[in-house]
């Protein structure tokens, strides 16, 4: 079975699967500027936490070769230019900003090393941030494994799989492990509106995979949970507070409650990466609100009333007390997750 890759630098190209356009076509974009991928991430060519990092990582060396042969002065300004229009380009994944932090980092720790030498180190911590991401995916695929019950039926909402990273996933990834593992498992994809990553992407990856699942409307969800369907609910996050509280494509705080009030378990599966240790509570999370064509129309055919008013944001944030466990590469993070969380940052 060949793996499914989000995204791949090759020869100054940023190449990445169009996500806008699956599952009816499978093309690839083509990223020759860091200009190209700062459209790509705003546009959802490529989404998804860890691969909006790793794209952006790619965007701050296309932009070090754009300037690469201006005086040194010119090309960190220009540098510094490109880092901070690529930091605001989605406001919510946390991934974004932790990777350019790396580059601005890299720049100042290495400031008396030439243009090309900087060039060097930019796409050496570009290819690393991809390997890491690669090797904590099957890292947190074996650790959520072991929460997994022979014969399980697993929720997921949105995608979490190798179109949102550079490597198997994370809830998917999970996913992933425990079918490979030759677990009986069996996976309810919700569709998330308003974009259908869940329709359109997870469910192309679980078939892709041939993992037996079926695709349901958002609001199928609280049946399924409700009657004793649902053994356990994966998601990912976007961004975690050192609270717990998670940020996560919108619908997710909604499965989050059902779960609680049904006894089912409830884990988060991100990298540390995804935990932003500057933030004590969700309150503080910056939640993007997004086009409102994104609920009015479906491939441009309008499904609503012309004029009509829209709320569309694109996440909301899951609160602490919901959450059974954040699945991650140094383990599962169980409550109380604001002692439990803080110590990870010594091991970044």
């Amino acid at each position: 079975m060949k793996e499914i890759i989000a995204l791949e630098y090759q020869q100054g190209i940023l190449h990445m699967i169009d996500q806008r356009k699956l599952p009816r076509q499978q093309e690839t974009f083509l990223c020759k500027t860091w200009q190209e991928v700062d459209f790509a991430i705003q546009d959802m060519v490529v989404r998804g936490a860890p691969a909006i990092g790793a794209a952006a990582a790619y965007g701050a060396l296309l932009a070090a070769k754009e300037y690469e042969k201006e005086p040194k002065p010119v090309f960190l300004s220009k540098m510094e230019e490109s880092l901070s229009v690529l930091n605001e380009s989605r406001p919510t994944a946390v991934n974004l900003m932790w990777a350019i932090k790396r580059m601005r980092s890299l720049l100042k720790q290495y400031a008396q090393e030439s243009v090309s030498q900087l060039v060097e180190r930019i796409e050496a911590e570009a290819d690393a941030i991809v390997a890491a991401d690669q090797a904590i995916n099957i890292t947190m695929g074996d650790y959520g494994n072991s929460i997994i019950p022979e014969k399980a039926t697993i929720l997921t909402h949105c995608n979490t799989g190798a179109l949102a990273t550079v490597g198997i996933g994370t809830a998917l990834g999970v996913v992933r492990q425990a079918f490979r593992s030759g677990k009986d498992i069996f996976v309810y994809a919700d569709e998330t509106r308003p974009r259908l990553q869940g329709g359109r992407l997870t469910a192309w990856e679980l078939m892709q995979e041939g993992i037996p699942a079926s695709l349901i409307a958002d609001s199928v969800a609280a049946t399924l949970i409700r009657d004793g369907k649902i053994d356990v609910i994966l998601v990912g996050a976007d961004r975690i507070a050192t609270n717990g509280d998670t940020a996560n494509k919108i619908g997710t705080f909604m499965l989050s409650v059902l779960a609680k009030t049904y006894q089912v378990p409830f884990y988060i599966v991100a990298p540390t990466t995804t935990i932003d240790f500057d933030m004590s509570h969700g309150d503080e999370i910056v939640i993007e609100e997004r086009s409102s064509e994104e609920v009015t129309h479906i491939d441009g055919h309008p499904t609503a009333p012309e004029g009509i008013q829209v709320y569309n944001p694109a996440f909301d944030v899951t609160p602490h007390q919901n959450i059974t466990g954040i699945i991650t590469e140094k383990g599962i993070i169980r409550a109380p997750f604001h002692e439990n969380i803080p110590p990870l940052k010594g091991e970044e």
